[in-house]
C-alpha cells in the first residue's frame, strides 16, 4: 500500500522570531486553520494558540497579553489563558470554583513549539505531541554561526498557494528571465543539467555539476534549499526557502540567506535596504507571472494532467518533474483543505496590481526592521517638514541686518532638508508599500 503523506504532522516556520512582537498577539495561518502567536510575560518562549476563545469563538488574536497576569486575555469579554492554554481567569464568573472546576473544559487548544534557527516552529496536530518532540525540525546545516555562516531572513505572504510556491523555488532555469537586473541575466542563460541523487517520500535531492556546483534539497513539507560552492574555495552560499501552506491560492515564504564570506558588509548592510532593494524585488518579479500560472494550469487539470498541460522537455525541468511526481504519490495531487473544512476552491487571476504586488501588507507589517524604519522615515518627514515651516517664518521676521548673514545659511538647510524630504516621499517610503514591476522595462 503506498504510504500517504500527512501535513499535519510535520514542524513548520510561522516567522523570525525577530519579527515578533513581544507585547502583543499576532495572527497567523497555517494549512487553513487560524492560529495566534504570543508570548507570555513569565516565559522566555512564544506560544501557538489556536485563534478562538472557547467562550463565544472570538479571536484572540484581537486580545492583549495582561500587564498584571503576563497572560493572554481575550477583548471581547476578558478571560484569561496561561503558557499552557488553560483559562486562569473568567471576570464574569460569581464563584471561582467555576474556573477551577471546568478548567479543561474551557481551556484554549496549545500547539507543540520550537524556538530554533532564529525561527518559531509550530506542529499543527495538536493530537500528537509525542510525535512532535520525537520529529527534528528540518534545519538547514547552513544556518550555523560555528561553521563561519553568517544570515539574514525575510518572510511574505504571497497571493499563491504552496504547490506553485515549492515548483517556482525549484526551477532555477527561472532567475535569468524572471529576475533579470536583480539575479540573473537573461543574455547569459544556459541549459542547467540535473541529477536526479535521491527520491523518497521524505526527501528529494538533485545536484547541479556545471559553473557554480549546486544541491538543492526538498525536505517535504516546506524546506527547499540551495548548497552553491563557489568554484574550488571553501566558500559558500545557501538559499534556504521555507514554503508555507496558508490557504488556497496564499503561501508564505519564510525565507534565509546565508554564506561564509563578505561578513563585513553583511553587517554593514542594513536588513530592511537588503529586503526593499534585493529580496522583495525578486518576489515581486514572480507574483504575476505565478498566480496567473496557477489559474491556467487549474484550468488545465480539470480536464487533463500537468504532464499534458505543461510542456517539459529540458533538463532543467527535472526537479519540477520530480516535485509534481512526488505531489501526485503521496498527496494525490491536492493539500488537506477538506480535513479542514476548506473547499479547495478555484484560483481566479487577480489584475489588482496594487494587491498583487502590496509590500505593506505581504511584508512590511509582519517584519519588525521593516515597519520600524519605515514608521521613522515618516516621522523623519514630518520633522524636516516642520524645521522648513519654522525657518521660513523665523528667517521673514528676521532684522535686515541678520537676514542675509544668517538667514540664508538657515534657508538653504531648510531647502536640502525639503530635497531630503522629496527624495523619502517618492523614492525610498513607497519601496515599504507598493513598486510596480513590468518585465518589459526590464
Amino acid at each position: 500500500m503506498q504510504a500517504e503523506f500527512n501535513f499535519f504532522q510535520h514542524w513548520y516556520p510561522l516567522a523570525p522570531i525577530e519579527d515578533l512582537d513581544p507585547q502583543r498577539p499576532t495572527p497567523v495561518t497555517l494549512l487553513g486553520i487560524r492560529l495566534v502567536i504570543w508570548k507570555p510575560r513569565s516565559s522566555a518562549n512564544y506560544r501557538v494558540f489556536l485563534d478562538q476563545c472557547p467562550h463565544r469563538l472570538a479571536p484572540l488574536s484581537e486580545g492583549r497579553i495582561d500587564d498584571k497576569t503576563g497572560n493572554l486575555m481575550c477583548s471581547y469579554h476578558g478571560w484569561q489563558f496561561d503558557d499552557q492554554g488553560i483559562c486562569t481567569h473568567i471576570p464574569q464568573a460569581e464563584n471561582p470554583e467555576i474556573v477551577t472546576k471546568n478548567q479543561e473544559n474551557f481551556c484554549v487548544l496549545s500547539l507543540p513549539v520550537r524556538q530554533e534557527n532564529d525561527l518559531l516552529w509550530v506542529w499543527p496536530d495538536a493530537k500528537t505531541p509525542e510525535l512532535a518532540a520525537k520529529t527534528p525540525l528540518p534545519l538547514s546545516p547552513q544556518i550555523d554561526a560555528s561553521k563561519g555562516f553568517v544570515w539574514t531572513s525575510i518572510v511574505r505572504d504571497l497571493e499563491y498557494d504552496w504547490q506553485t510556491l515549492v515548483e517556482n523555488v525549484a526551477d532555477p532555469s527561472h532567475v535569468p528571465f524572471a529576475h533579470h537586473g536583480v539575479q540573473g541575466n537573461r543574455d547569459k542563460a544556459q541549459p542547467i543539467p540535473m541529477n536526479i541523487i535521491k527520491s523518497t517520500i521524505d526527501l528529494i535531492e538533485v545536484s547541479i555539476p556545471r559553473g557554480l556546483p549546486t544541491t538543492i534539497t526538498f525536505e517535504p513539507p516546506c524546506r527547499l534549499e540551495y548548497a552553491i560552492s563557489l568554484g574550488q574555495t571553501e566558500k559558500k552560499l545557501g538559499l534556504i526557502v521555507y514554503c508555507v501552506p496558508v490557504s488556497p491560492g496564499k503561501s508564505r515564504i519564510v525565507g534565509q540567506f546565508s554564506r561564509n564570506f563578505a561578513k563585513t558588509f553583511h553587517y554593514l548592510t542594513p536588513r530592511w535596504w537588503d529586503h526593499i532593494t534585493n529580496r522583495n524585488v525578486v518576489l515581486d518579479g514572480d507574483m504575476i507571472l505565478l498566480n496567473q500560472q496557477e489559474y491556467l494550469l487549474q484550468q488545465k487539470q480539470s480536464s487533463e494532467s500537468w504532464k499534458k498541460a505543461y510542456k517539459l522537455p529540458t533538463s532543467a525541468d527535472r526537479l519540477v518533474i520530480e516535485f509534481r511526481t512526488w505531489f501526485d504519490k503521496y498527496c494525490q495531487g491536492k493539500l488537506p483543505w477538506e480535513e479542514v473544512g476548506i473547499k479547495d476552491t478555484e484560483s481566479k487571476i487577480n489584475d489588482n496590481r496594487l494587491v498583487m504586488l502590496d509590500r505593506y501588507q505581504q511584508h512590511t507589517q509582519h517584519c519588525s526592521s521593516c515597519r520600524t524604519t519605515v514608521k521613522n522615515l515618516e516621522r523623519l518627514q514630518i520633522g524636516l517638514l516642520a524645521y522648513f515651516v519654522i525657518v521660513v517664518s523665523g528667517v521673514a521676521i528676521l532684522p535686515d541686518a541678520f537676514r542675509l548673514k544668517v538667514g540664508l545659511p538657515l534657508i538653504i538647510t531648510a531647502l536640502l532638508g525639503m530635497g531630503i524630504y522629496a527624495w523619502l516621499k517618492l523614492w525610498l517610503i513607497p519601496k515599504f508599500y507598493f513598486v510596480d514591476y513590468i518585465h518589459a522595462d526590464k
